[in-house]
């Protein structure tokens, strides 16, 4: 039985990974063995950091609304519930972009939880 050599494949494999690793600092975007190794542990930290900034986000919504909140007599805990108890459904992040760009629209908002929990 003739030897198969299987050029084609292993060039074709090889140019894959390389072409993931386009832009790697150093070896890690030329050689191929280096270049696979940071292709995987970067795929590693796309799948951990898709999930990672959710948590992320949701962290800053929640300092930007506790900073307005403070700016209104507020903290962020008797903020959200007092707008829960005032039957105010609005997810944190309209109410850090609120917070942001309509301080006048969040005073508002502010001042109907400070309202419902008095």
């Amino acid at each position: 039985m003739p030897r198969v050599k299987g050029g084609t494949v292993t060039r074709r494999r090889r140019k894959r990974v390389l072409k993931l690793a386009k832009g790697y600092f150093g070896s890690k975007h030329t050689l191929f063995k280096v270049a696979k190794q940071q292709v995987m542990k970067s795929l590693m930290y796309a799948y951990r950091d898709r999930r990672q900034k959710k948590r992320d986000f949701r962290k800053l919504w929640i300092t930007r609304i506790n900073a307005a909140a403070r700016l209104n007599g507020l903290s962020y805990s008797r903020m959200m519930h007092g707008l829960k108890v005032a039957g105010i459904e609005i997810n944190r992040k309209m109410l850090a972009e609120l917070a942001v760009s309509d301080e006048k629209a969040f005073a508002e908002l502010a001042s109907k939880a400070k309202a419902s929990i008095q």
